[in-house]
């Protein structure tokens, strides 16, 4: 298929001036109380660094199950744990020591993280390994040398390979498919590779933005285009898929300006009789959280939106706590994962 035809045209002045409407949105009040904490509900809490250690990995792990140890003490009720914990595959059996029966799942980045550049085998032996080791989710990278290239059938015949290992894992097991945008050049680039990605995955994976160790990573823009890209095919095909802006987000303001934009991309989609059903993740649809969210806007759910941060928590909680006491907290009052 050519996917160089089939993909719209992107005009990078109006993506840019439209991403940047989103930030102009007042959020005050409950909104934003809900908003705050449905963004710690969305957050695959990361470690992806050379020094990273089973200690290290541990701390994520109950960062991520009890975001704030005194939620209860200050805010008066039990803050939602994150979506996930991302780790690398060789960490994925310590951590899914530490969330045993935890609501949590494990997120592993395989597939040659972050270049995608090893040999296709090794690249396979690196996602079956992660899955055997009990990760719930793979985020994969895809080869960006191969797609600008201009060689299209094969990146999308590396995902369906991954696809197929994860369909093959006896168990739900999600993938989130990488284009590391900040090295795709232009906005119809993006465009062209998240229908490319859509195209391979299964409904209820995810199409994301960035590995986190190129920059740019996560810009509105970029998340702007792939949400169009995902609006499209649920038109065309009723299909919903995921989207996981990754790198870079860092503050609650941005994570609330991302929501808005989520919110007024898709929210105003034709409902359809059908839902994700077995092709979402278990037990994340039922946050109480995300619940009356989800019910106006399918993809305002853990379900169907991730952001992929290392410090995003700390600040949506220092937030959360000045929403609730008018004290803004200090750094050393949350945990560090």
């Amino acid at each position: 298929m050519n996917f160089a035809l089939r993909s719209p045209t992107v005009d990078p002045v109006m993506a840019t001036r439209r991403a940047a409407s989103f930030t102009t949105r007042s959020i005050k009040g409950e909104a934003k109380f809900a908003g705050l904490k449905l963004a710690i509900a969305m957050t695959d809490l990361t470690t992806l660094e050379g020094k990273d250690s089973p200690e290290k990995v541990r701390s994520l792990c109950r960062k991520a199950v009890r975001p704030y140890e005194r939620d209860e003490e200050v805010l008066g009720e039990r803050l939602p744990h994150c979506a996930a914990v991302c780790v690398y595959p060789a960490a994925v059996a310590v951590a899914r020591d530490a969330l045993c029966g935890s609501p949590v799942r494990i997120a592993s980045v395989a597939t040659g993280f972050p270049s995608g550049q090893y040999p296709l085998g090794v690249r396979l032996r690196d996602t079956a390994q992660a899955i055997q080791e009990g990760a719930d989710e793979i985020d994969m990278v895809i080869n960006r040398g191969a797609f600008l290239s201009g060689r299209y059938r094969e990146v999308g015949a590396e995902i369906r390979e991954v696809v197929a290992l994860c369909a093959d894992a006896g168990r739900p097991v999600h993938l989130k498919v990488i284009l590391e945008t900040g090295e795709l050049e232009t906005l119809d680039n993006v465009r062209r590779a998240s229908d490319l990605a859509i195209s391979c995955i299964r409904e209820g994976d995810f199409i994301k933005t960035s590995t986190g160790k190129v920059a740019p990573a996560a810009t509105m823009p970029v998340t702007l285009v792939m949400l169009e890209a995902i609006r499209d095919e649920y038109l065309r095909s009723g299909r919903r898929f995921g989207m996981k802006p990754a790198g870079g987000i860092r503050t609650a303001k941005q994570a609330l300006h991302y929501l808005v934009m989520v919110r007024e991309t898709l929210g105003a989609l034709p409902p359809r009789a059908a839902r994700v059903g077995a092709g979402s993740p278990a037990g994340l649809n039922g946050s109480q959280v995300a619940a009356g969210q989800a019910a106006a806007c399918p993809w305002l759910s853990p379900d169907l939106f991730r952001f992929g941060a290392s410090s995003l928590v700390n600040d949506l909680l220092r937030q959360l706590v000045t929403q609730k006491t008018g004290r803004y907290g200090a750094s050393h009052d949350f945990s560090e994962a």
